[in-house]
C-alpha cells in the first residue's frame, strides 16, 4: 500500500500482515471462547524522501497462554542497519517506545485516539470497478441478513 502525508510531501511504502478468524477449537473451549480476528506476519515500512523504515511483526497468540493483538517493531534512521527505536505493545491499545538513547515513552495509545469518519465519494459518483460500487449488492445483502443474496451477489 501507498500513504501519503500531503502535510510534509511524504509517501509512505507498507506491506500489510495476515488476517485470520481465531477460535480454539475443542468443543469445551469453544464454549467458553468468543472468536476473534487476528493480525499476524511481518510487515515493513518506508518513506523514500527520508529514508526511514520500520519492520514490524504482528504476533499470533500461542496455544497456550500469550497475549492477542501483540506487536514489536524496530525503526531505522536512513543508511543505518541498527534501530533507533523499538516498540511493542498492542496494535489495537497502548505501544510503548524504547530509544537507543534510554528514553522509554509512550508510542501511541490507540483508544485515546479520535475516530475520524471516512471520505466517500457518492456511489452515483465511483466507476463500476470502484470497491463500495463493485460490493454494494453484497453488503446490502449482509446488513438485512440474507445470506443467500450476498452470496449470489457476490458471484
Amino acid at each position: 500500500g501507498c500513504v501519503t502525508c500531503l502535510d510534509y510531501d511524504e509517501h509512505y511504502i507498507l506491506t500489510f500482515p495476515n488476517g485470520y478468524g481465531r477460535q480454539v477449537n475443542a468443543l469445551v473451549w469453544s464454549i467458553l471462547t468468543v472468536p476473534w480476528i487476528e493480525l499476524g506476519g511481518e510487515c515493513t515500512i518506508n518513506c523514500s524522501k527520508t529514508g526511514y523504515n520500520a519492520s514490524i511483526v504482528f504476533h499470533t497468540k500461542p496455544f497456550y497462554g500469550g497475549k492477542k493483538h501483540r506487536i514489536t517493531a524496530e525503526i531505522f534512521s536512513p543508511n543505518d542497519k541498527k534501530p533507533f527505536c523499538f516498540i511493542e505493545g498492542e496494535w489495537n491499545g497502548v505501544m510503548y517506545a524504547k530509544y537507543t538513547t534510554g528514553e522509554n515513552a509512550v508510542f501511541i495509545d490507540t483508544k485515546k485516539m479520535p475516530t475520524i469518519k471516512k471520505k466517500v465519494r457518492k456511489l452515483e459518483d465511483q466507476d463500476d470497478f470502484e470497491s463500495r460500487c463493485l460490493w454494494k449488492d453484497v453488503t446490502y445483502n449482509l446488513k438485512i441478513r440474507d445470506i443467500d443474496a450476498a452470496t449470489a451477489a457476490k458471484h
